[in-house]
């Protein structure tokens, strides 16, 4: 065993198990120090709900290493290279980061670190941005041809357990702004119900619906009313478990979910990918036009933006997942596409907009997979629906919906109307019930006025 010890800096990947980081820093068996730095930049930009889903990590992490993690308030300029030569670190290690941010960060990291090695091993992606690209060079813009050659690619299988490094106890280390990880911030009962923390969690989880719910998940996934998803973006965000262990395991298990679930996984590589090559793309469209169009503004906007992030557009459906953000955390994919497009096309709402408040609200919250999933639903990135294919909140709610089963279960003011006739209320015999709002829009008149604004967008943009 050598004298130094290794730091390991934990960002997106907060697991001991398939953590090529991990075991790079521990090789020989060298022993480590685990830190997390709770970054002010990064935490302003996330939400509540998110910020105590990180805090329930952290806290089954440090439990994983036996109370030995050390978590500090600060700037990772300056936290990390103070942490590593106090503790004479031999080298720190990390998982690469690939978004803009992460990106500077860690360079800025590198040059504080002076002669102390900043050793990038692994991502938080099962073939790291940048890796696919295209024969002549560049990167593909496309879903469909990435996914083609991201499946020749390949990816590594699961890295191996870390459960036997030895780590170093934190508890000695002098730094500013410590934070004990026992007394992090919980959830109180204003916050939504967000789902348990940290690895083995994951791992539960994703065992669950593997063995149930995987085989049925290409039909299954489409029915916001059903239990037909895995659920584990959250956990994927911050790496309590790796996208490599779910495809080794997908590997066991063919079915046509599987197929299914393997190409969901690679249109977060794809996003990823899309943002790294295309870092202005985060909050931009790529499609300049879409930017470029004539969109509300002024107090009946304002009105309508409250209306739609507070669930009480008159849309049951559209209500329901508006809803179930602000109680869980969380939206059904199929839903987000549906409230994206009522936004963008029924109320002339920039994508952005709704993008923000999505981040603010989300436990999931991926800058990449959340912007350009709006970005599609905007007609504005790669690959997207055309902006002239606007959904239809009552046809989505009774496709995706049909027994009405979402819309009871978020909208209670609904709850006494039976079957589909929940998704349009204003048909019911004496009219809409008592509490729930009349429609702010007709979206038949609005579906033509988006249109409208498509066709005499500026040409040139």
């Amino acid at each position: 065993m050598t004298d130094s010890p290794a730091l390991l800096w934990f960002r997106r990947d907060l697991r001991l198990d398939d953590h090529p980081a991990l075991l790079a820093a521990a090789s020989g068996g060298r022993r480590v120090l685990g830190l997390f730095v709770l970054d002010p930049v990064l935490l302003a930009g996330s939400g509540e709900p998110r910020i105590h889903f990180l805090h329930s990590c952290l806290q089954a992490l440090s439990a994983s290493t036996e109370g030995r993690l050390l978590v500090v308030r600060g700037d990772p300029r300056t936290v990390v290279p103070a942490v590593a030569r106090q503790v004479g670190a031999a080298e720190v290690h990390i998982s690469a980061d690939f978004m803009p941010y992460g990106h500077r960060r860690d360079e800025a990291v590198r040059a504080a670190l002076g002669d102390i090695p900043l050793i990038a091993t692994g991502s938080p992606y099962a073939v790291a941005p940048g890796r696919v690209s295209k024969g002549a060079g560049g990167n593909y813009a496309v879903y469909t041809p990435f996914f083609r050659a991201w499946s020749e690619h390949g990816y590594r299988g699961p890295a191996g357990p870390g459960n036997t490094v030895d780590f170093v106890p934190g508890g000695g280390v002098e730094v500013a702004d410590r934070v004990d990880v026992g007394e992090l911030a919980g959830v109180s009962e204003q916050d939504p119900e967000l789902p348990p923390g940290g690895e083995a969690q994951a791992r539960q989880r994703w065992a669950t619906f593997r063995d149930e719910r995987l085989a049925d998940y290409k039909t299954e996934r489409d029915r916001p009313d059903r239990a037909g998803t895995s659920r584990l973006s959250a956990y994927l965000k911050y790496g309590c478990i790796h996208p490599r262990t779910l495809l080794a395991d997908i590997k066991e298990h063919p079915s046509e979910g599987a197929v299914t679930y393997r190409q969901e996984l690679a249109w977060r590589d794809f996003y990823a990918d899309l943002v790294w090559h295309n870092p202005r793309s985060a909050w931009h469209s790529i499609d300049p036009a879409v930017d470029a169009l004539q969109y509300d503004s002024g107090p009946v906007a304002d009105e309508h933006l409250t209306a739609w992030q507070t669930g009480r557009t008159g849309y049951p459906y559209i209500d329901a997942a508006m809803r179930q953000l602000l109680a869980e955390g969380w939206i059904h994919n199929r839903a987000r596409m549906g409230v994206a497009s009522f936004l963008i096309k029924d109320l002339h709402l920039p994508w952005q907009v709704g993008a923000k408040h999505f981040m603010r609200h989300l436990v999931d919250g991926d800058l990449p997979s959340n912007n350009h999933g709006w970005q599609w639903a905007a007609g504005a990135g790669p690959h997207a629906a055309p902006f002239y294919r606007v959904f239809q909140p009552v046809t989505q709610g009774v496709r995706h919906d049909p027994d009405g089963d979402y819309v009871r279960r978020y909208v209670p003011e609904l709850r006494g109307v039976a079957g589909k006739a929940v998704h349009t209320p204003w048909e019911l015999p004496d009219g809409v019930p008592d509490g729930y709002p009349e429609r702010i829009v007709d979206h038949a008149a609005e579906r033509l006025e988006a249109l409208r604004r498509w066709e005499q967008r500026p040409k040139s943009a």
